[in-house]
């Protein structure tokens, strides 16, 4: 190779490594106006809208979500999360001063009884130390330690059984832009939800009934139960210009060998494998190997899913509109392409469908 051809090969090959080490992070904004945001969930949890998007082509069709089970085939495989959202918000005083704060439940420790990983506001109130009333003392608390980005490790008192009374005096931990007061708290759980443990739900198990989910094994579909303790981790902010900086947080998943099995003869028998939610993605994702076997196991994970990913399980998604910028926006983009996705989005905003949590659905096909 002469000279101009060794530093041709050796610019493109800059180039490269280039693309692999930076990808930004406005590349993932839309415009969203505020009244879209839905407030509350449908009565009808099949009612919804539903966009049909064609990851090759970028096509989109409109339906109603009931409608998702045309495009189900006998011999596939629908993946659906069922964790359980707890009622993590918790408002208490704190003793002695009366102060109020609000506590978060994020993880229950598995070795310290009784102890749980909480988040809480305002955070310079609650030092080691700190005792913290919920409910006139049927509940209390004390913290023990500060650890990870300033959450704290809190050992709860309480007499009775400890779901009970948060039961009673818990509240369903609805996202920030959810403003409104939920008065059905199933309504923030999917029907088929069986593990307690998420601080929030999978959103896009929200739009299935029970009689849906029956036709549409009656049809010949099968359906897997895998488990993803949703973190609130899933929805924080993407902090860094360069998205590929962005640091995961770990979340709790299961998957048994009941799942395991279905899914990979549904994959030997040439079905289609299609998750219900980017959690069931996340979870699929991180137990398939490279040669598409899924393994029965538990574990946490950490996978951080974006453009340029090589999907090794999935074929196609039923997930809902995320939030600008959002680790989930960069999700759904790895499998239908990020102009594919942006431009869905420009159509769903133009023709008001209603987005986030509450929202409408998108089926990624």
């Amino acid at each position: 190779m002469n000279n101009t051809g060794l530093r041709m090969a050796l610019r493109k090959k800059v180039k490269m490594s280039e693309e692999k080490t930076t990808m930004s992070l406005h590349d993932y904004y839309y415009d969203l106006p505020k009244e879209l945001i839905a407030q509350d969930p449908l009565t009808d949890r099949a009612a919804s809208r539903m966009m049909l998007l064609d990851k090759e082509t970028g096509e989109v069709e409109h339906k109603i979500f009931k409608d998702v089970i045309d495009y189900l085939n006998p011999g596939d495989c629908l993946v659906i999360n069922d964790t359980k959202v707890i009622p993590a918000r918790l408002l208490g005083v704190k003793e002695g001063t009366g102060a109020a704060i609000e506590v978060l439940l994020l993880q229950r420790k598995a070795d310290m009884k009784d102890t749980w990983e909480v988040l809480v506001k305002p955070g310079k109130k609650c030092k080691i130390g700190t005792r913290i009333d919920f409910g006139d003392g049927k509940l209390k608390c004390e913290v023990i330690d500060i650890v990870e980005e300033g959450n704290r490790l809190i050992r709860f008192e309480y007499d009775g059984i400890f779901e009970e009374i948060l039961d009673e005096l818990g509240q369903m931990p609805l996202p920030p832009y959810i403003t409104h007061k939920l008065e059905d708290k199933s309504m923030y759980n999917t029907v088929y939800a069986a593990h307690d443990g998420s601080a929030a739900a999978p959103t896009a198990g929200l739009h299935f009934t029970t009689e849906l989910l029956e036709d549409i094994e009656k049809k010949g579909i099968k359906i897997a139960r895998v488990t993803l303790h949703v973190g609130l981790g899933t929805f924080r902010p993407v902090k860094t210009e360069n998205i590929l900086e962005h640091h995961m947080h770990s979340e709790f998943y299961m998957v048994s060998e009941e799942a395991a099995k279905i899914i990979n003869d549904t994959k030997a028998a040439g079905g289609r494998v299609i998750a219900v939610g980017t959690t069931s993605t996340r979870t699929l994702e991180s137990v398939t190997d490279e040669n598409g076997h899924v393994s029965a196991k538990s574990g946490w994970t950490q996978i951080f899913i974006y453009p340029g990913y090589k999907f090794k399980c999935i074929d196609a998604l039923i997930t809902n509109f995320h939030l600008p910028e959002s680790t989930l926006v960069m999700l759904v983009s790895a499998l239908a392409g990020r102009e594919n996705v942006l431009n869905a989005y420009k159509i769903a905003v133009e023709e008001k469908y209603r987005f986030f949590s509450f929202g409408d659905a998108m089926f990624i096909h």
